[in-house]
């Protein structure tokens, strides 16, 4: 599927006029069903969509039991049709898409979250580095403008980089691309465009993902469940300076 179309617009500046073609992002319905029957629907782009699936549905404990994400269908149409065979209980009671974020979705039955004990830590100056390198791979960032970028990192590198119109979504991505994968989150970071809210912090909790860094701001929910979950968590990561807001000791 393309991520992106190419459209005709009219652009001003100053008092000038000019007919330009530009790139608008693509956003899309993806349909979620577990054994024929629908559960949930969501506003995506059209990339990664079984990393997409495979990270939400595992970080939110939808599907309790075993399944496989390799065995999934997904038929791209005017909508995505995503099927994933399972017989295990499907929970999606409570379930709310978030205001902040088109395609987020939170259910509040979350599981409580284990202090995470990870001995990961990392230089200040090669955080900042890796950040500058991470936002260089928002290619469709860079295209049209309107796309939000997360990427998994070990500290030295960016092992996985995913886009989407949902800043959730591409958390999610990077984390179902690790899952299938099967890249430990010990000793990693999730970098992130956008802000840092609560269901990302928790996401990345879920996980024990040590360390969670962006070039925007947490908030407050964000930074109370990454206190008590042991997440550091690095804000407005730009040019030669960032914020550390919990847990300061991993960065160095």
């Amino acid at each position: 599927m393309d991520s992106y179309i190419k459209r005709i617009i009219k652009r001003n500046s100053g008092n000038e006029f000019e007919q330009v073609e530009d790139s608008i992002a693509v956003e899309q319905r993806l349909r979620i069903l577990v054994n024929g029957k629908e559960i949930l629907s969501m506003y995506c782009t059209p990339l990664m969509i079984r990393e997409l699936v495979v990270g939400m549905l595992m970080s939110e404990n939808i599907i309790k039991g075993s399944w496989c994400g390799e065995k999934m269908s997904i038929v791209y149409g005017e909508d995505i049709v995503v099927d994933v065979p399972s017989d295990s209980e499907v929970f999606t009671e409570g379930a709310v898409i978030t205001s902040g974020c088109i395609g987020g979705i939170t259910f509040p039955k979350r599981a409580n979250l284990k202090k995470i004990d990870d001995p990961f830590k990392i230089r200040a100056a090669r955080l900042k580095d890796i950040f500058r390198d991470f936002q260089k791979m928002s290619g469709l960032h860079h295209l049209t403008g309107c796309i939000h970028t997360a990427g998994l990192c070990d500290g030295e590198s960016v092992i996985c980089v995913a886009e989407d119109i949902g800043r959730h979504n591409a958390v999610d991505k990077v984390i179902g691309y690790a899952l299938m994968e099967e890249i430990a989150f010990s000793g990693k970071m999730v970098l992130a465009s956008g802000r840092l809210s609560s269901e990302i912090v928790a996401k990345c909790a879920r996980w024990e993902i040590p360390v969670v860094g962006s070039r925007t701001a947490p908030t407050s929910l964000a930074l109370d469940i990454a206190d008590k979950s042991g997440v550091t968590v690095v804000g407005f990561i730009r040019g030669d300076k960032c914020n550390v807001y919990t847990h300061p000791e991993r960065i160095v």
